[in-house]
């Protein structure tokens, strides 16, 4: 979130949103993971400027958006991004994707960028480094008051199990199908400081957390804290990471759109002095696990009770209690129309597989991934039900 939108759209209802997007560079035959982020992103820059960059692997690429906080600029700034560097891949003949996981990736590591930092980083983590092919999306809400950010973040904490379930789109693993809907929740979930973050009581609580987690040579930098919601590192924001990256930039608008609502409504409990739902780290725990292999498909956890219940039913209920919320902030009509779309048709995941399975091809799934990530729908077109578009 680097950038001030100047155009005007900031005085749409709500407060500033930026989402960053990681995707995969896959050949242009094999339909295998390829490294090439450097010229694919030298070649982006020409147009997108710093709203494009490298990963620390070879393979990856990551976009973002300009702060904003109409849901008609992130779309914009989603979709031609996409569609940018999605280009510039082909012109060095490779394809943008948009997975959580790769569909297939060749026998040995992930290629990792040379430099002092990820040196550092493979020295830490060592085989943990083997695997870094994964891919997610971030949402940045802005919130400059760490104190509040820290508040919030407890309040999320019992909600990240339905993010999961809602984004799930990485089923494959090195040409095989894991059987779990976020295949990328489960690596993720290896690494030191990852996952659902703690509860924090305060921001002292959250820095000494940090010193700890510093202290015992679990972290490279303060760059490396990698738990699903805490403050940014560098823009003054509070950052939701838990999701894979969407098939679609419509479906990651959406998501933010959600994540937002979430924030805003949070915001305004810890104004109130409302305790947040303390989720036992044992239970949560669990209910990412469910999350993470089944997605939208299977039942999850109700955090509030503990019981299992439709993935589909707890989405559209939390979707319901946030109605004023999206109302004031005028994603209401965003969030009806096309969750309903993305419940009608399946989770990434479900959309893999049902590509990849049509004639036993995983290469399959990765074409259907390559025409889906650049594809986007304006926010005002009329929604078909039943399919994405």
């Amino acid at each position: 979130m680097s950038h001030q939108r100047s155009n005007g759209s900031d005085d749409a209802p709500g407060v500033r949103i930026g989402v960053e997007e990681e995707f995969f560079l896959v050949d242009g035959e094999s339909r295998a993971v390829a490294p090439g982020a450097a010229r694919v992103v030298a070649r982006a820059r020409e147009q997108l400027g710093d709203r494009v960059c490298g990963e620390i692997t070879t393979v990856h690429v990551e976009t973002r958006t300009r702060p904003v906080t109409s849901m008609r600029d992130l779309i914009d700034d989603l979709v031609e991004a996409r569609r940018v560097v999605a280009g510039c891949a082909v012109d060095a003949g490779l394809r943008l994707v948009a997975a959580g996981t790769p569909v297939i990736q060749p026998d040995g590591p992930v290629p990792i960028v040379e430099g002092p930092r990820p040196a550092r980083g493979t020295a830490m983590f060592r085989g943990l480094h083997d695997d870094l092919a994964v891919c997610a999306l971030h949402v940045h809400v802005e919130m400059p008051d760490r104190e509040y950010a820290v508040q919030v973040s407890n309040h999320l904490r019992a909600h990240l199990p339905l993010l999961i379930a809602l984004t799930a789109n990485s089923p494959y693993w090195r040409g095989r199908d894991t059987g779990y809907a976020s295949w990328r929740t489960v690596m993720w979930s290896r690494w030191p400081v990852a996952g659902p973050p703690p509860r924090f009581t305060s921001a002292a609580h959250y820095a000494q957390t940090v010193e700890a987690a510093t202290a015992a040579g679990a972290t490279v930098d303060s760059g490396t804290l990698f738990w699903d919601v805490r403050p940014s590192v560098t823009h003054p924001t509070l950052e939701i990471r838990v999701a894979d990256v969407p098939v679609t930039a419509e479906e990651s608008a959406l998501y933010a759109a959600l994540v937002r609502a979430l924030v805003v409504r949070a915001v305004a409990s810890v104004e109130r002095g409302e305790a947040d739902h303390d989720v036992p780290a044992e239970l949560l725990r669990l209910a990412y696990w469910r999350a993470a292999r089944d997605g939208l498909d299977g039942d999850l956890i109700d955090l509030r009770t503990g019981r299992l219940m439709p993935a589909t039913a707890l989405i559209t209920g939390l979707v319901g209690a946030l109605q004023p919320v999206l109302e004031q902030l005028g994603d209401r009509g965003l969030l009806d129309r096309r969750l309903r779309r993305l419940l009608a048709a399946g989770s990434g995941a479900h959309r893999q597989r049902r590509a990849g399975r049509r004639r036993d091809r995983p290469a399959d799934a990765v074409d259907y991934l390559i025409a889906q990530t650049v594809r986007g729908t304006a926010l005002d077109e009329p929604v078909e039900e039943g399919s994405l578009p």
